[in-house]
């Protein structure tokens, strides 16, 4: 049988050489929140993906949660994401920037001076987040933010997608899951708000679904996506009665702005509840472009989701790290390096330039 996984998809406007797509995985490798040619390396070296989806990048410097993120704010970082994004494109492939606001998700000690640590309620993630210089401590409470607030990070996200296409990104992913910013407005566990952005469904979708219709509008929508995490446990975020109606109405909501894809993710194989999928199937009826599956993929379940049309392209995360010749590997039934886990997010070269490529 021909596979389906290594054949073409057009994705927008941009053909993709194969239907395998690079998750986005935070890295940590950008000293000062600037892209550079360790990055440069790392991700052209990965580009026999049909589509690289980046680590999440910053929007703001408000919205940097752990330590050496890369950000899109200001112009060093985009001259540093160009490098990036011509090197991919010199090797046939295409890349979308992942832009992730971390709200709570935050510690001062890995902040720019002047920052603030923000979210839709005053409700404190109860875990611990890892900085550079003091290795893990608790995160404070964050302050809840005025409608003011809400405004200025829909405006930072969209100016942070316009500075990715100028940057040469084919599109961006915006991230609405894992417990970051826009999954924080989405989840009851963390929004606790009476007005425009809380209570009902359509109020607490309309802090991810704003960002996505002023991003369409600005970049088109053809280069803008979004990732979600139905039933993610990421970063304190807990079930709620509504939760399949939720993502339900997202979808339905994403599909009248038109954008390129929705990306789910099933955490289900890193010991996660999986995503039931009756969700899945109301998402993917609700939406009528591109879906992306991710999590625990193998060649053969991603060849049968693909038959039965249950998305349309596979994300794969960690193989990648380990094998950044990952798409050939899985294409000729090499063996599929297992990465160090120590040094995901170390600064340096090793753990990720390290890794050697089959002759």
């Amino acid at each position: 049988m021909e596979s389906i996984l290594f054949s073409e998809y057009k994705l927008g406007e941009v053909v993709l050489k194969n239907r395998v797509v690079m998750a986005p995985m935070t890295r940590a490798r950008a000293e000062g929140n600037i892209p550079n040619e360790l990055m440069v390396k790392y991700y052209s070296l990965r580009a026999d993906a049909g589509l690289i989806i980046t680590e999440g990048v910053a929007p703001s410097p408000n919205g940097i949660g752990y330590p050496r993120v890369p950000g899109l704010f200001n112009e060093q970082q985009v001259n540093g994401w160009r490098k990036v994004t011509d090197a991919v494109h010199n090797r046939g492939g295409r890349i979308f920037a992942q832009l992730m606001h971390a709200g709570r998700i935050a510690h001062p000690a890995n902040m720019p001076a002047g920052t603030r640590i923000l979210a839709p309620s005053a409700v404190k993630y109860e875990g611990a987040i890892f900085t550079a210089d003091m290795g893990k401590v608790e995160t404070p409470v964050p302050e809840e933010m005025t409608v003011r607030d809400i405004n200025e990070a829909i405006d930072e996200f969209v100016a942070s997608a316009v500075l990715a296409v100028e940057a040469g990104f084919d599109g961006v992913e915006l991230h609405g899951g894992n417990g970051y910013l826009i999954e924080q407005f989405i989840n009851r566990t963390t929004n606790h708000r009476t007005d425009l952005y809380g209570g009902s469904i359509e109020n607490r979708i309309r802090f991810a679904v704003t960002i996505a219709e002023k991003t369409a509008s600005k970049i088109g929508k053809d280069k803008v996506g979004i990732r979600l995490s139905p039933y993610g446990i990421s970063n304190g975020m807990q079930f709620y009665d509504d939760i399949d109606e939720t993502y339900a109405e997202l979808a339905k909501a994403m599909d009248k702005i038109g954008i390129a894809y929705i990306h789910i993710i099933d955490h289900s194989g890193a010991g996660a509840p999986p995503v039931k999928p009756l969700v899945k199937k109301l998402m993917r009826d609700n939406f009528s472009k591109t879906v992306i599956l991710s999590g625990g993929y193998d060649l053969v379940k991603a060849e049968e989701d693909l038959t039965e049309k249950k998305g349309n392209l596979i994300a794969f995360g960690k193989p990648f790290i380990s094998n950044p010749d990952f798409v050939n590997r899985l294409k000729n039934g090499s063996e599929i390096q297992k990465p160090d886990f120590a040094t995901f997010y170390t600064a340096g070269t090793k753990g990720y330039l390290d890794y050697p490529v089959l002759a």
